[in-house]
């Protein structure tokens, strides 16, 4: 009977040391989860940002601003537009004969 005691003995304490060891296992597994939950909030919130930040860098004023002071460009107008026409080389062959 002894035995019997002892070997059940065993037995619950095996089974509560792995109790325990699970329930650490399942809170650890937990606190990550949060963890990674929280950050991917934060990415989403960081995307949605930067996203908003694109389009107010590329708005048309604001390009056409960068152009005007960076790139030293200016407005195309009809005074300052060269036309450029096509004559296509046989034509151009014949006409110096």
């Amino acid at each position: 009977m002894t035995r019997l005691n002892l070997v059940l003995l065993l037995a619950v304490l095996f089974s509560a040391l792995y109790l325990v060891r699970t329930q650490y296992e399942s809170r650890r597994l937990y606190v990550e989860l949060e963890k990674t939950t929280a950050l991917s909030r934060q990415l989403e919130s960081d995307s949605d940002r930067l996203q908003v930040e694109k389009r107010a860098q590329a708005t048309p004023l604001r390009v056409e601003q960068i152009s005007k002071e960076r790139l030293k460009m200016r407005t195309a107008t009809p005074a300052i537009t060269e036309y450029v026409t096509y004559k296509p080389a046989a034509a151009a062959g014949v006409a110096r004969e």
